[in-house]
């Protein structure tokens, strides 16, 4: 069953899942200009809620703010208008440092390519983000074995990627992007990269976290990846085209 209307899908999706939102964008608008300086609009008057545990997938063709999107929601980017409130406070107009603290505790990143580096080992990945944390943290010994074990790479700790299937490589990615803690993870095209099976595999990795309460906003181009979430959004031209609620 679903619900092609993007007004009433997303009352819906939010009733279903409680009154508190971990995402609530208002009217966003961002324009970049082209090589030839003119103004090219790429998001148009979006709005969008989601509920903490929620699992979304966003789709829609090159040029349509998929990425422009997630570089918001991810604190990479501010809107040219319109409002960011990331659980409860006004992210948007934070200074840029307030801005990656958040970042870096509580958004996780996960993309096409999985961007780990080659002479470093498995748990020397995962341990990345805490080099990024001015607080001098330490790495959280448990914290990674228990990612490592959830994500099924236990035994693999010592490993480099080129010693990796595609799949496991995407896995090690995924725990990279949960060691500090993330509520929300976005992904983009994380499954491109992976056959089919493997593909799979991943997408039923996300379902776990989302049970653990993890809240995942995913670009996908596979319209079976998208079947697999809460809800599907398609952007056209920098605005909510569709919007469909799964039962």
């Amino acid at each position: 069953m679903s619900n092609e209307s993007s007004g009433i899908g997303q009352a819906i999706a939010t009733e279903e899942r409680g009154a508190r939102l971990l995402v609530e964008a208002t009217d966003l608008e961002k324009t970049y200009r082209d090589r030839q300086g003119h103004l090219v609009p790429v998001l148009t008057q979006l709005s969008l809620q989601v509920a903490p545990g929620e699992f979304l997938a966003i789709s829609g063709s090159s040029g349509s703010g998929k990425s422009t999107l997630l570089n918001i929601l991810g604190c990479l980017d501010r809107p040219d208008a319109g409002s960011y409130i990331f659980d409860g406070q006004q992210v948007d107009e934070w200074p840029e440092r307030s801005r990656a603290e958040l970042r870096n505790r509580r958004i996780g990143f996960v993309f096409q390519k999985f961007h780990l580096l080659p002479f470093l080992s498995v748990t020397e990945n995962i341990e990345l983000p805490f080099l990024y944390l001015k607080t001098g943290t330490e790495p959280d010994g448990n914290r990674v074995e228990e990612l490592l074990n959830f994500m099924g790479l236990g035994g693999k700790e010592q490993r480099y990627p080129s010693e990796l299937s595609a799949g496991e490589q995407q896995r090690v990615a995924i725990a990279r992007a949960l060691v500090l803690g993330a509520d929300l993870v976005l992904a983009d095209e994380p499954t491109g990269n992976l056959d089919p099976d493997t593909a799979r595999g991943v997408i039923d990795l996300f379902e776990r976290l989302i049970l653990r309460g993890t809240t995942v906003l995913l670009v996908t181009h596979d319209p079976i990846v998208a079947a697999r979430a809460h809800r599907h959004l398609h952007l056209d031209g920098g605005r909510l085209a569709r919007h469909t609620v799964a039962f």
